[in-house]
């Protein structure tokens, strides 16, 4: 299946549920507070089908499915017979109100844990926590960290699977404390190793370079494989299946540095030295020229082989039965919703780069990586967005749900609504804000894009 198809079909399947299940908190609670809904849209734009329920609730899906809503009984939207005022969204008390409102994230998260359940029930699988060399001056070179430690705790917080160890690290070097690792390298017992976090930046695009922490790779042989049409490999009469033994006189020893030193040299001419069935032979190769991220880059224009069992033994897993993992879905919910806020604070005060927003193109392509990869993937990517939702709409800002919780709870201490005035000066500054958050996102998408 193509890329594309994936990234669409998975941001379907995943913003789908995810929105029916805030729209449905909304639903199912004002139905309990005694509240007529009218309508529950999944979707937006023309409905291309709509039914209607004995009750008179009308059900529409919608083709655009980036949001849905609730539409409740309302006087300020229209008028109310007046025997069903007493249905009417707006005239239940402020804690009704309130509790309408909070549903839709109180949902989200509901579903969060519902989907880490599944998650530890069926086994997060992953790389073990080694780590390779760490680069002269970061933290964990200066801590005498060296290639191949196992990380197997935070602060005592045990790690089995580098996903852990990497949201563990971010969120210790938000607390800008010391680090304290329990690490063992192969024979070697256990040892407790301390990192500085001076100087480390807590955005996460630098985060892991300041530490010096990256996952351990096994060896494998410069032998290239998959040479791209019109590009230095093929120009130069590389083949698949040649052998790498130095450029401009370095011998290269592993994948790895051949990988390495290509990107280091955008443009150079270099002379390759390979083994081709046992012959040596010499080839003039002129490096292409890439540009990522600001950077640019050398190119070759070919892979190098990978071994199918050469990651066999880097492999592990974390699973828990059905009832040990609801205290841990719980948990894992609670800290990534708590690191979300935290990100976005620091996002607030410059800390972390506002690059980090990501919009509808960035998350649709997670979406298809991780629904390519496999179910848990799929369902821990919908968890950690199910989570965002759940603290973005919980947010003080006009519109959003957290916005109304706000604007109840200065109804509550007034004793009195805020006039029609002051509400309407609201929603246009938080749609105004809405409107640059979308702006940036996409920006965003379009510059990883290009």
């Amino acid at each position: 299946m193509p890329d594309i198809v994936w990234s669409v079909v998975g941001f379907i399947v995943a913003m789908s549920v995810l929105v029916c299940f805030h729209e449905f908190g909304h639903y199912w609670v004002a139905r309990r507070m005694g509240v007529k809904v009218l309508r529950f849209s999944l979707g937006w734009g023309k409905p291309f089908k709509t039914f209607v329920t004995r009750d008179g609730v009308e059900w529409s899906i919608a083709p655009l499915p980036i949001g849905g809503y609730v539409k409740m009984l309302d006087e300020r939207e229209g008028p109310v017979p007046a025997g069903l005022r007493h249905l009417a969204f707006n005239n239940q008390s402020v804690a009704k109100r309130a509790a309408i409102v909070a549903a839709g994230p109180v949902f989200n998260f509901a579903l969060a844990i519902a989907l880490y359940w599944l998650v530890f029930i069926v086994g997060v699988q992953g790389l073990k926590p080694l780590i390779a060399e760490p680069p002269p001056g970061s933290a964990a070179a200066a801590a005498g960290l060296h290639e191949g430690d196992e990380v197997l705790a935070v602060d005592g917080e045990a790690v089995q699977v580098w996903s852990v160890l990497g949201t563990e690290l971010i969120d210790r070097v938000l607390d800008g404390k010391s680090l304290q690792l329990t690490v063992r390298d192969k024979g070697e017992a256990p040892r407790e190793v301390r990192l500085d976090l001076t100087g480390v930046r807590v955005d996460p695009e630098v985060l892991f370079d300041d530490l010096g922490l990256a996952p351990f790779e096994p060896k494998a042989a410069p032998i290239l494989r998959g040479l791209e049409p019109g590009m230095p490999a093929e120009a130069a009469g590389l083949r698949d299946d040649d052998r790498v033994l130095s450029i401009n006189g370095e011998v290269i020893n592993g994948a790895a540095q051949l990988v390495k030193w290509v990107r280091a040299r955008p443009g150079e001419v270099v002379q390759m030295q390979i083994d081709r069935g046992g012959e040596r032979i010499e080839r003039q190769v002129v490096l292409a020229s890439a540009v990522a991220d600001g950077k640019t880059y050398g190119r070759l224009g070919a892979g190098v082989a990978m071994p199918p069992d050469l990651w066999q033994d880097l492999r592990a897993e974390r699973r828990l039965d059905a009832v040990a993992a609801v205290p841990a879905a719980a948990e894992q919910t609670w800290r990534m919703s708590w690191l979300t806020l935290r990100m976005l604070g620091r996002m607030v005060i410059g800390d972390v780069s506002v690059k980090n927003v990501s919009g509808p193109i960035q998350i649709a392509q997670v979406a298809g990586d991780s629904a390519r990869i496999g179910l848990v993937s799929f369902l821990s990517f919908m968890a950690i967005v199910s989570v965002s939702l759940g603290v973005l709409n919980l947010l003080p800002v006009p519109v959003l749900d957290g916005g109304h919780l706000l604007l109840f709870a200065i109804e509550w201490v007034k004793g009195r609504p805020l006039s029609e005035r002051a509400v309407a000066a609201s929603q246009y500054l938080g749609m105004a804000f809405i409107g640059m958050l979308m702006v940036l996102a996409f920006y965003n998408d379009i510059m990883r894009l290009i």
